[in-house]
């Protein structure tokens, strides 16, 4: 498993994240998770709201790539790692209950993306390399 920086944990935190996923066909999906947040320090985690493409994917197997960049800092990260699903139990209920506290519907699931390896995607030489 490979460990989020602090840098990488504000990151994500504080700008939009895009989930990469494929269908069992082949089909590529990205779609904004506004969800997104640290679970730990080599786990994020989402909320899953409206059981669509993505959720799909992630069921029918596809590994999970999230994409995260700072337009201001030309800096980001590509996170890739193998999604785990939550439909009950301690963790799920925490984030179905921040889910309704902001407004939102219960989710459908919740989301672990266990990280297995970081990129970066900032601009230059580095561009797309892995760096954890």
């Amino acid at each position: 498993m490979s460990q989020l920086t602090s840098e990488m944990k504000e990151m994500v935190m504080n700008h939009q994240c895009f989930h990469a996923t494929v269908s069992k066909d082949g089909l590529p999906n990205n779609a904004p998770k506004r969800s997104t947040r640290v679970f730990n320090d080599e786990t994020l985690i989402f909320s899953e709201g409206t059981g669509g493409r993505t959720y799909q994917n992630i069921l029918d197997g596809s590994k999970v790539a999230v994409a995260v960049v700072n337009r201001e800092i030309l800096d980001g990260y590509r996170f890739i790692g193998t999604p785990e699903v939550l439909t009950d139990g301690e963790i799920y209920e925490k984030s179905a209950e921040m889910s309704l506290k902001a407004g939102m519907p219960k989710p459908k699931a919740v989301i672990l993306i266990h990280i297995e390896e970081i990129h970066s995607l900032k601009p230059g030489p580095m561009a797309g390399k892995k760096i954890g």
